[in-house]
Protein backbone atom coordinates (compact mmCIF):
# COMPACT_ATOMS: atom_id res chain seq x y z
CA UNK A 1 0.00 0.00 0.00
CA UNK A 2 1.35 3.41 -0.94
CA UNK A 3 2.01 5.85 1.87
CA UNK A 4 1.60 9.50 0.97
CA UNK A 5 3.86 12.06 2.61
CA UNK A 6 2.39 14.51 5.13
CA UNK A 7 2.61 17.34 2.58
CA UNK A 8 -0.04 15.66 0.44
CA UNK A 9 -2.45 15.41 3.36
CA UNK A 10 -1.94 19.08 4.21
CA UNK A 11 -2.51 20.07 0.60
CA UNK A 12 -5.63 17.90 0.43
CA UNK A 13 -6.95 19.46 3.65
CA UNK A 14 -6.39 22.92 2.26
CA UNK A 15 -8.34 21.98 -0.88
CA UNK A 16 -11.21 20.66 1.21
CA UNK A 17 -11.28 23.83 3.33
CA UNK A 18 -11.33 25.98 0.18
CA UNK A 19 -14.23 23.99 -1.26
CA UNK A 20 -16.11 24.34 2.01
CA UNK A 21 -15.50 28.11 2.06
CA UNK A 22 -16.76 28.50 -1.50
CA UNK A 23 -19.88 26.53 -0.59
CA UNK A 24 -20.43 28.68 2.48
CA UNK A 25 -19.97 31.86 0.44
CA UNK A 26 -22.55 30.73 -2.12
CA UNK A 27 -25.10 29.93 0.61
CA UNK A 28 -24.45 33.05 2.68
CA UNK A 29 -24.56 35.51 -0.18
CA UNK A 30 -27.89 34.05 -1.26
CA UNK A 31 -29.33 34.71 2.18
CA UNK A 32 -27.79 38.19 2.32
CA UNK A 33 -29.17 39.13 -1.07
CA UNK A 34 -32.68 38.48 0.24
CA UNK A 35 -32.22 39.99 3.70
CA UNK A 36 -29.83 42.82 2.87
CA UNK A 37 -32.24 45.42 1.64
CA UNK A 38 -34.69 44.71 4.46
CA UNK A 39 -31.97 45.11 7.10
CA UNK A 40 -30.71 48.35 5.62
CA UNK A 41 -34.12 49.96 5.33
CA UNK A 42 -35.10 49.08 8.88
CA UNK A 43 -32.04 50.52 10.55
CA UNK A 44 -31.12 54.06 11.42
CA UNK A 45 -30.22 55.91 14.60
CA UNK A 46 -32.65 58.11 16.43
CA UNK A 47 -30.27 59.73 18.89
CA UNK A 48 -30.59 63.47 19.31
CA UNK A 49 -28.15 65.88 20.91
CA UNK A 50 -28.59 69.02 22.94
CA UNK A 51 -28.49 72.18 20.82
CA UNK A 52 -25.43 74.44 20.90
CA UNK A 53 -24.88 77.99 19.59
CA UNK A 54 -25.16 77.81 15.82
CA UNK A 55 -25.04 79.73 12.58
CA UNK A 56 -28.07 80.58 10.47
CA UNK A 57 -28.05 78.22 7.48
CA UNK A 58 -30.26 77.94 4.43
CA UNK A 59 -30.46 74.65 2.55
CA UNK A 60 -29.80 76.35 -0.78
CA UNK A 61 -27.98 79.41 0.49
CA UNK A 62 -24.68 80.15 2.22
CA UNK A 63 -24.28 79.91 5.98
CA UNK A 64 -24.25 83.23 7.74
CA UNK A 65 -21.43 83.75 10.26
CA UNK A 66 -20.47 80.12 10.94
CA UNK A 67 -19.87 79.43 14.62
CA UNK A 68 -16.43 78.21 15.67
CA UNK A 69 -17.01 74.82 17.24
CA UNK A 70 -15.55 73.99 20.61
CA UNK A 71 -14.57 70.38 21.24
CA UNK A 72 -17.76 68.82 22.65
CA UNK A 73 -17.98 65.24 23.88
CA UNK A 74 -18.66 62.80 21.10
CA UNK A 75 -22.04 61.11 20.98
CA UNK A 76 -22.07 57.54 19.73
CA UNK A 77 -24.76 56.42 17.28
CA UNK A 78 -27.92 55.02 18.78
CA UNK A 79 -28.35 51.29 19.09
CA UNK A 80 -30.60 51.30 16.04
CA UNK A 81 -27.88 52.71 13.81
CA UNK A 82 -26.25 50.39 11.34
CA UNK A 83 -23.09 48.51 12.21
CA UNK A 84 -23.21 45.92 9.42
CA UNK A 85 -24.66 47.62 6.33
CA UNK A 86 -26.34 45.82 3.52
CA UNK A 87 -26.83 47.19 0.02
CA UNK A 88 -29.66 46.12 -2.23
CA UNK A 89 -28.31 44.37 -5.32
CA UNK A 90 -29.66 42.28 -8.13
CA UNK A 91 -28.95 38.59 -7.88
CA UNK A 92 -26.86 38.33 -11.01
CA UNK A 93 -23.81 36.22 -11.69
CA UNK A 94 -21.39 36.51 -14.61
CA UNK A 95 -18.58 34.39 -16.03
CA UNK A 96 -16.17 35.91 -13.53
CA UNK A 97 -18.34 34.85 -10.58
CA UNK A 98 -16.61 31.56 -9.78
CA UNK A 99 -13.18 33.19 -9.81
CA UNK A 100 -14.33 35.97 -7.49
CA UNK A 101 -16.02 33.44 -5.19
CA UNK A 102 -12.79 31.45 -5.00
CA UNK A 103 -10.86 34.59 -4.03
CA UNK A 104 -13.50 35.45 -1.45
CA UNK A 105 -13.03 31.97 0.03
CA UNK A 106 -9.27 32.47 0.19
CA UNK A 107 -9.73 35.80 1.98
CA UNK A 108 -12.16 34.24 4.45
CA UNK A 109 -9.72 31.42 5.11
CA UNK A 110 -7.26 34.04 6.39
CA UNK A 111 -9.74 34.82 9.16
CA UNK A 112 -9.99 31.17 10.19
CA UNK A 113 -6.33 30.79 11.02
CA UNK A 114 -5.18 30.38 14.66
CA UNK A 115 -4.12 34.04 14.49
CA UNK A 116 -6.64 35.66 12.12
CA UNK A 117 -5.02 37.84 9.46
CA UNK A 118 -7.57 40.64 9.65
CA UNK A 119 -5.70 43.28 7.66
CA UNK A 120 -4.67 40.94 4.85
CA UNK A 121 -8.24 39.63 4.58
CA UNK A 122 -9.58 43.20 4.56
CA UNK A 123 -7.22 44.27 1.80
CA UNK A 124 -7.96 41.21 -0.34
CA UNK A 125 -11.72 41.68 -0.03
CA UNK A 126 -11.40 45.38 -0.77
CA UNK A 127 -9.46 44.62 -3.96
CA UNK A 128 -12.32 42.38 -5.11
CA UNK A 129 -14.95 45.13 -4.90
CA UNK A 130 -14.53 46.41 -8.50
CA UNK A 131 -14.91 42.85 -9.85
CA UNK A 132 -17.84 41.77 -7.70
CA UNK A 133 -21.54 42.20 -8.39
CA UNK A 134 -24.87 40.99 -7.10
CA UNK A 135 -24.59 38.50 -4.24
CA UNK A 136 -20.81 38.67 -4.13
CA UNK A 137 -20.78 42.45 -3.81
CA UNK A 138 -23.27 42.37 -0.97
CA UNK A 139 -21.30 39.64 0.80
CA UNK A 140 -17.95 41.45 0.45
CA UNK A 141 -19.36 44.74 1.75
CA UNK A 142 -20.96 42.95 4.68
CA UNK A 143 -17.67 41.28 5.58
CA UNK A 144 -15.69 44.52 5.23
CA UNK A 145 -18.17 46.35 7.45
CA UNK A 146 -17.86 43.61 10.07
CA UNK A 147 -14.05 43.73 9.90
CA UNK A 148 -14.12 47.53 10.32
CA UNK A 149 -15.50 47.02 13.81
CA UNK A 150 -12.27 45.19 14.62
CA UNK A 151 -9.52 47.20 12.93
CA UNK A 152 -11.12 50.68 12.82
CA UNK A 153 -13.87 51.22 15.37
CA UNK A 154 -11.92 49.85 18.33
CA UNK A 155 -8.75 50.72 20.24
CA UNK A 156 -6.94 47.72 18.75
CA UNK A 157 -4.02 48.54 16.44
CA UNK A 158 -2.68 45.94 14.02
CA UNK A 159 1.08 46.48 13.42
CA UNK A 160 0.78 45.79 9.68
CA UNK A 161 -2.12 48.22 9.18
CA UNK A 162 -1.21 51.35 7.20
CA UNK A 163 -4.56 52.99 7.88
CA UNK A 164 -4.26 53.10 11.67
CA UNK A 165 -1.36 53.50 14.08
CA UNK A 166 -0.43 54.09 17.70
CA UNK A 167 0.60 57.60 18.73
CA UNK A 168 2.32 58.71 21.94
CA UNK A 169 0.96 62.04 23.11
CA UNK A 170 3.58 64.76 23.54
CA UNK A 171 3.39 67.67 25.99
CA UNK A 172 1.26 70.43 24.50
CA UNK A 173 -0.56 68.13 22.06
CA UNK A 174 -4.25 68.77 21.47
CA UNK A 175 -6.63 66.20 20.05
CA UNK A 176 -7.68 68.63 17.31
CA UNK A 177 -4.09 69.16 16.13
CA UNK A 178 -3.36 65.43 16.21
CA UNK A 179 -6.49 64.81 14.14
CA UNK A 180 -5.57 67.53 11.64
CA UNK A 181 -2.11 66.01 11.23
CA UNK A 182 -3.71 62.68 10.31
CA UNK A 183 -6.52 64.20 8.18
CA UNK A 184 -9.40 63.17 10.45
CA UNK A 185 -11.64 65.16 12.83
CA UNK A 186 -10.85 65.02 16.54
CA UNK A 187 -14.30 63.48 17.08
CA UNK A 188 -13.15 60.34 15.27
CA UNK A 189 -10.17 60.00 17.61
CA UNK A 190 -12.43 60.51 20.62
CA UNK A 191 -14.76 57.77 19.42
CA UNK A 192 -12.15 55.07 18.81
CA UNK A 193 -10.23 55.90 22.00
CA UNK A 194 -13.38 55.94 24.17
CA UNK A 195 -12.76 59.51 25.29
CA UNK A 196 -15.66 61.55 26.63
CA UNK A 197 -13.93 64.92 26.23
CA UNK A 198 -10.79 66.24 24.50
CA UNK A 199 -9.40 67.46 27.80
CA UNK A 200 -8.88 63.83 28.85
CA UNK A 201 -5.82 63.75 26.59
CA UNK A 202 -2.60 63.64 28.62
CA UNK A 203 1.09 63.65 27.73
CA UNK A 204 2.56 60.16 27.66
CA UNK A 205 -0.71 58.49 26.68
CA UNK A 206 -0.70 56.06 23.78
CA UNK A 207 -3.74 56.61 21.58
CA UNK A 208 -4.91 55.12 18.33
CA UNK A 209 -4.88 57.43 15.30
CA UNK A 210 -6.50 57.03 11.87
CA UNK A 211 -4.73 58.01 8.67
CA UNK A 212 -7.47 59.76 6.73
CA UNK A 213 -9.28 61.28 5.09
CA UNK A 214 -12.66 59.56 4.81
CA UNK A 215 -14.68 59.88 1.60
CA UNK A 216 -18.22 58.99 0.53
CA UNK A 217 -19.96 57.85 -2.65
CA UNK A 218 -23.73 58.36 -2.98
CA UNK A 219 -25.81 56.28 -5.41
CA UNK A 220 -29.05 58.01 -6.44
CA UNK A 221 -30.53 54.81 -7.91
CA UNK A 222 -30.30 52.85 -4.65
CA UNK A 223 -30.41 55.70 -2.10
CA UNK A 224 -27.20 54.47 -0.50
CA UNK A 225 -23.98 56.09 0.67
CA UNK A 226 -20.75 54.08 0.76
CA UNK A 227 -18.14 55.31 3.21
CA UNK A 228 -14.40 54.83 2.54
CA UNK A 229 -11.22 55.47 4.51
CA UNK A 230 -8.90 56.59 1.73
CA UNK A 231 -9.72 53.80 -0.79
CA UNK A 232 -10.85 51.13 1.68
CA UNK A 233 -14.57 50.45 2.00
CA UNK A 234 -15.94 50.84 5.54
CA UNK A 235 -19.74 50.59 5.50
CA UNK A 236 -22.93 51.77 3.80
CA UNK A 237 -25.82 53.97 4.88
CA UNK A 238 -29.32 54.38 3.51
CA UNK A 239 -29.99 58.01 2.56
CA UNK A 240 -32.80 60.30 1.50
CA UNK A 241 -32.23 62.46 -1.59
CA UNK A 242 -33.79 65.31 -3.53
CA UNK A 243 -37.38 65.05 -4.70
CA UNK A 244 -38.60 65.54 -8.25
CA UNK A 245 -37.59 68.96 -9.53
CA UNK A 246 -35.02 69.35 -6.75
CA UNK A 247 -32.84 66.30 -7.44
CA UNK A 248 -29.51 65.98 -5.65
CA UNK A 249 -26.96 67.18 -8.25
CA UNK A 250 -24.60 64.57 -9.68
CA UNK A 251 -20.91 65.38 -9.36
CA UNK A 252 -18.09 65.73 -6.87
CA UNK A 253 -18.54 67.64 -3.65
CA UNK A 254 -16.22 68.41 -0.75
CA UNK A 255 -16.94 68.85 2.95
CA UNK A 256 -16.87 72.61 3.33
CA UNK A 257 -14.42 74.40 5.61
CA UNK A 258 -16.44 75.74 8.53
CA UNK A 259 -19.47 73.82 7.29
CA UNK A 260 -19.79 71.24 10.07
CA UNK A 261 -22.49 72.38 12.49
CA UNK A 262 -24.59 70.88 15.26
CA UNK A 263 -28.29 71.64 14.72
CA UNK A 264 -27.88 75.00 12.98
CA UNK A 265 -30.64 77.55 12.65
CA UNK A 266 -32.13 76.94 9.21
CA UNK A 267 -34.30 78.97 6.85
CA UNK A 268 -36.47 77.02 4.40
CA UNK A 269 -35.72 78.57 0.98
CA UNK A 270 -39.17 77.58 -0.28
CA UNK A 271 -41.43 78.81 2.55
CA UNK A 272 -39.05 81.37 4.03
CA UNK A 273 -39.71 80.02 7.53
CA UNK A 274 -36.77 79.97 9.95
CA UNK A 275 -36.35 76.95 12.23
CA UNK A 276 -34.47 76.81 15.54
CA UNK A 277 -33.20 73.58 17.13
CA UNK A 278 -35.72 73.82 19.97
CA UNK A 279 -38.68 74.01 17.57
CA UNK A 280 -40.77 70.81 17.65
CA UNK A 281 -40.84 70.73 13.86
CA UNK A 282 -37.12 71.43 13.42
CA UNK A 283 -36.32 69.43 10.25
CA UNK A 284 -32.52 69.01 10.15
CA UNK A 285 -31.97 66.41 12.86
CA UNK A 286 -28.68 65.96 14.68
CA UNK A 287 -25.91 67.23 12.39
CA UNK A 288 -25.17 69.38 9.32
CA UNK A 289 -22.14 68.90 7.02
CA UNK A 290 -22.07 71.68 4.47
CA UNK A 291 -20.89 70.76 0.95
CA UNK A 292 -19.23 72.74 -1.84
CA UNK A 293 -19.46 71.65 -5.47
CA UNK A 294 -16.23 70.81 -7.30
CA UNK A 295 -17.13 68.90 -10.48
CA UNK A 296 -20.10 68.07 -12.70
CA UNK A 297 -23.52 69.49 -11.94
CA UNK A 298 -22.33 70.20 -8.38
CA UNK A 299 -20.19 73.13 -9.55
CA UNK A 300 -21.55 76.45 -8.31
CA UNK A 301 -24.29 74.89 -6.18
CA UNK A 302 -24.67 76.42 -2.74
CA UNK A 303 -26.43 75.44 0.47
CA UNK A 304 -26.34 71.67 -0.05
CA UNK A 305 -25.38 69.41 2.85
CA UNK A 306 -25.42 66.01 4.46
CA UNK A 307 -27.67 66.20 7.51
CA UNK A 308 -30.02 64.35 9.82
CA UNK A 309 -33.81 64.43 9.70
CA UNK A 310 -36.94 64.49 11.82
CA UNK A 311 -38.68 62.30 9.23
CA UNK A 312 -36.81 58.97 9.28
CA UNK A 313 -39.58 57.37 7.22
CA UNK A 314 -38.37 59.43 4.24
CA UNK A 315 -34.89 57.88 4.31
CA UNK A 316 -34.55 55.74 1.20
CA UNK A 317 -36.88 58.02 -0.79
CA UNK A 318 -36.69 61.26 -2.81
CA UNK A 319 -38.06 63.76 -0.28
CA UNK A 320 -35.47 66.46 0.41
CA UNK A 321 -34.80 69.77 -1.30
CA UNK A 322 -31.61 68.31 -2.75
CA UNK A 323 -29.63 67.60 0.40
CA UNK A 324 -28.45 64.15 1.47
CA UNK A 325 -30.42 63.00 4.52
CA UNK A 326 -29.32 60.39 7.05
CA UNK A 327 -30.86 58.80 10.10
CA UNK A 328 -29.74 60.92 13.05
CA UNK A 329 -27.43 58.27 14.52
CA UNK A 330 -25.81 57.79 11.11
CA UNK A 331 -25.50 61.56 10.67
CA UNK A 332 -23.55 61.75 13.93
CA UNK A 333 -21.15 59.02 12.84
CA UNK A 334 -20.55 60.54 9.39
CA UNK A 335 -20.09 63.97 11.01
CA UNK A 336 -17.41 62.50 13.28
CA UNK A 337 -15.47 61.09 10.32
CA UNK A 338 -15.68 63.66 7.51
CA UNK A 339 -12.80 66.16 7.41
CA UNK A 340 -13.63 69.70 6.22
CA UNK A 341 -11.63 70.71 3.17
CA UNK A 342 -10.50 67.15 2.45
CA UNK A 343 -13.35 64.62 2.55
CA UNK A 344 -14.94 64.17 -0.88
CA UNK A 345 -18.52 63.13 -1.67
CA UNK A 346 -19.21 61.74 -5.16
CA UNK A 347 -22.87 61.65 -6.18
CA UNK A 348 -23.58 59.27 -9.05
CA UNK A 349 -26.61 57.62 -10.61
Amino acid sequence: MAVYPGGYNEHRSAQIRRILYISIVVIVVGVIAIAGYILLRNRGGSQEVAPEPQANTTEHGQSASPVAQTEPGVTKPAAGSASSPQVAASVTMDANSSAVSAQIAQAMELLNQPTPKVIEARDRLNELLPMAQGQELVFIKGQLASLADKWLFSKLVYPEDKLCASYKVNPGDMLSTIGKKHNVPYEALMQINNMTKPEALQAGMAIKVINGPFHARVYRSTFTMDLYLQNTYIKSFLVGLGKAGMETPIGRWRAKEGGKLIQPIWTDPVSGKTYHPEDPDYPLGSRWIGLEGLEGAAVGKMGFAIHGTKNPEQIGTPGSQGCIRLHNGDAIQVYNLMMPGQSLVDVVD
